[in-house]
């Protein structure tokens, strides 16, 4: 059983760590295939052509200052896709539990009896280097659902669709249906690539709600797991910092003729677009369920934006 594993690297100070846990934590590394962006001024690739794994990557890099944004990226490694049974999206900054593709493999096929589409995400919970640039897990597992809600604050507006969400603990259960994806960890099965593939002319805010959207409307049903069932964590940027990996940080800025903000302009009308239904194949909703039935669920207001 193979697992296609998409990820988009900007400006990744770790992405070897990330790769080398990807395979060496692996219960099977020889069905991992990589699609790899790499947007990076590095050269990657003298260092991932000596790995092992270097035959299992499919490698694509790219100038920092030519990228358009995550969900552009993302759009690009899809296209890397080559009929894997099984999909993974992680960010370049991950690291992996023991055994994490049995461990995934063993979730959905228990949730392929509800289902014949689920699809597993969350927040991933957080990692650090310790002194000793040892990766540790900075909190402990409390055996409950990391389930993706938005922010209390967070509001709809009327030139602007994005919500901000966070994870909030659920008990007692082992998974819970959900609305909303995280781009940092999605599991499924490999058909969800050519199905709902990444609208490339989102930006960065709203690429989850987008992707969310159209998962459901296409007929998956998003569902958040156990924490003590998640076998990846994920590196977060620390709150009111600046950082050089960020797209929009001003030293690439200065080098593009399209600056940022064009694109976070046309990634909000977009997601409003989307929501209207004026997006048409394959960026468009789907038709196994309705706008209606999402907002049901999600108690999201999204009918504000039709016309």
């Amino acid at each position: 059983m193979t697992i296609f594993v998409s990820i988009a690297a900007f400006l990744e100070p770790i992405l070897e760590f990330t790769l080398d846990g990807l395979f060496s934590k692996a219960a099977h590394p020889d069905a991992v295939r990589v699609g790899l962006i790499d947007q990076s001024n590095s050269n990657n690739r003298s260092w991932l052509s000596a790995k092992p794994y270097w035959s299992q990557i499919r490698y694509v890099q790219i100038d920092p200052v030519d990228a358009r944004g995550v969900s552009w990226a993302r759009s690009l490694a899809f296209s890397l896709y080559e009929g894997e049974d099984h999909f993974l999206q992680i960010d370049s900054h991950t690291h992996f539990s023991e055994g994490w593709d049995q461990i995934l493999i063993d979730q959905l096929n228990k949730l392929l009896a509800q289902t014949d589409r689920p699809l597993i995400t969350t927040y991933p919970p957080a990692f650090e280097f310790d002194e000793q640039n040892q990766p540790f897990a900075t909190y402990p597992s409390n055996h409950a659902v990391l389930v993706m809600r938005p922010v209390e604050d967070s509001q709809l507006k009327d030139n602007s669709a994005t919500l901000l969400f966070k994870v909030y603990h659920t008990r007692d259960v082992e998974f819970v249906e959900g609305f909303h994806v995280g781009g940092g960890f999605i599991f499924t099965s490999g058909r969800f690539v050519e199905a709902v593939p990444y609208d490339p002319y989102m930006y960065f805010h709203g690429e989850e709600q987008n992707l969310a959207l159209r998962a459901y409307t296409h007929g998956w049903t998003i569902f958040h797991p156990l924490d003590t069932n998640i076998p990846i964590f994920h590196l977060y940027k620390r709150p009111h910092q600046e950082h050089k990996t960020h797209h929009w940080h001003p030293d690439h800025e200065a080098q593009r003729q399209v600056k940022w903000n064009i694109h976070h302009v046309r990634s909000e009308a977009r997601l409003i677009a989307l929501i209207r239904g004026e997006l048409e194949a394959p960026f468009g909703l789907g038709q196994e369920r309705s706008l209606d039935q999402f907002i049901t669920l999600s108690q999201v207001d999204y009918g504000r934006y039709r016309p």
